[in-house]
């Protein structure tokens, strides 16, 4: 998609360059501040690195650079126009925001341990019945694609909707410097990332960032029953709070939270009226991505009956507690996309209501970017696992065996295997799952031993496509 154009005079105001030769005219259609993002023709390429070999850009001349290095004309290809600037870092930040504030649209950015992908999808789902929407691809948000999803932004683009990972502290604080957002929502904060943000205080104060980059008159949406959001300091916020959940205090209250056929059923509660919702995807906290997903629409002037409509619609992600026939005629859940110990706590709240009058099974995968804090980190998984139960505890990986020991050191009396790797695994399911089985397979998306693995234990799909 291309972005709204603009032409080479006016991005030379915008950056207060000078242009080196005679090109006012030619047309910027992309935006670049690396090499290997080049990938189309009159793209303006933020450069401060000199430029020597021009031969990998040729296919894309046009290309129009805005640095502040010396270049002698004699020296440069014919299609390089070069914008000459005082600092190339400043000038990028110009372009950035001269872009982002052509657009007053609502703009909802969204953060969290988990959830955050299903919310933007949910989101993004609803409002497309309706109106032009562009959007962060799946979970796709590193810092590195910002600049390519704001030039996403166009003239018939009516809102935005970004997913705002914490890899680092800044991450967030960061992402809003490109969009500005009008609506925030964090899901929940778990523990994540502490090789980067160090200490779990250092994580939720990296989430925090959330309150600082939106709109001084914008929206925070939060989890209220989330134990560490409750943590970040929203004395200084002044923009309006909405707070989903189940407690009476919430503005989009959840009750009566039920599995049903493929999803979720339950009643929400708002401005005092009822109404009964229905979410595909299973586990209380889809009901907490739902409320969250709601909450932003109907700020956006989506009423709660439509967003209803179209949630009845929304396409379970693949790979997040996504359910097939396994083998032995097994049921088996694919939860391989992340893993988190929030996310792992609703993964096997999953299983055991699914798996009620079933041998439950559970197959589970490195928690990781934790840093120093991986011994503690798996040990409070193995607790969680000991609190809601399973009847058979695989883990795989090094660091996972930190678990299945941790739930034997706690007298957890089930069969508890540990495997380096998962070779050996597919042949022990084998043996021990049946047609009264209900296997969890959990782990990330980087951790291609379970990928295979999910891919060798399923047949054909049980829930909704």
């Amino acid at each position: 998609m291309d972005m709204k154009p603009i032409i080479v005079k006016d991005l030379v105001d915008i950056v207060s360059g000078e242009l080196m030769q005679d090109s006012v005219n030619e047309v910027v259609l992309h935006g670049a501040y690396r090499l290997k993002q080049v990938k189309y023709s009159n793209t303006a390429l933020f450069i401060s690195k000199r430029i020597v070999d021009w031969k990998k850009l040729e296919p894309f001349f046009p290309i129009i650079l805005v640095t502040d290095c010396d270049y002698r004309q004699k020296d440069l290809p014919r299609d390089v126009i070069v914008i000459k600037v005082a600092n190339t870092e400043e000038a990028y930040w110009k372009f950035v925001h001269y872009y982002r504030d052509q657009f007053k649209i609502p703009v909802v950015a969204i953060t969290g341990t988990s959830g955050k992908t299903t919310t933007k999808e949910m989101i993004k789902h609803i409002l497309s019945s309706e109106i032009k929407v562009s959007a962060t691809n799946l979970s796709s948000n590193s810092r590195t694609a910002f600049l390519q999803y704001l030039l996403n932004i166009e003239d018939e683009t009516e809102a935005a909707i970004i997913e705002t990972a914490v890899g680092s502290p800044g991450d967030v604080s960061n992402a809003g410097k490109y969009f500005k957002p009008t609506i925030g929502i964090i899901t929940n904060i778990g523990e994540h990332h502490l090789n980067y943000c160090k200490t779990l205080e250092g994580y939720i104060e990296a989430k925090g960032e959330m309150l600082q980059i939106i709109d001084p008159m914008g929206t925070l949406i939060i989890n209220t029953e989330d134990v560490n959001t409750s943590k970040i300091d929203m004395t200084n916020f002044s923009g309006r709070i909405i707070r989903i959940g189940q407690h009476a205090s919430c503005n989009f209250r959840a009750s009566n939270i039920r599995f049903s056929l493929n999803g979720m059923k339950f009643t929400l509660h708002h401005n005092m009226k009822k109404y009964d919702l229905f979410v595909p995807g299973f586990g209380e906290h889809q009901v907490y991505n739902a409320l969250a997903a709601i909450a932003a629409v109907y700020e956006m002037g989506i009423t709660i009956p439509k967003a209803a409509v179209q949630l009845l619609s929304f396409k379970q992600l693949k790979k997040h507690l996504q359910l097939f026939e396994g083998i032995n005629d097994s049921i088996l859940i694919d939860d391989t996309w992340s893993i988190t110990t929030t996310s792992l706590k609703a993964a096997l709240e999953v299983l055991n209501e699914l798996g009620k009058n079933k041998k439950k099974v559970a197959v589970i995968g490195t928690i990781t970017d934790l840093g120093s804090y991986g011994y503690i980190i798996h040990e409070r998984a193995g607790e969680l696992i000991v609190d809601i139960g399973v009847d058979v505890l695989i883990t795989v990986g090094k660091h996972a065996s930190i678990m299945a020991d941790h739930v034997v050191a706690l007298g957890m009396d089930v069969p508890v295997y540990k495997f380096n790797n998962s070779i050996n695994v597919y042949q022990l399911l084998k043996d021990i799952v049946d047609a009264n089985t209900i296997l969890l397979i959990k782990g990330d998306m980087y951790t291609k031993a379970l990928h295979e693995l999910a891919k060798q234990l399923k047949s054909s799909p049980l829930s909704s496509e």
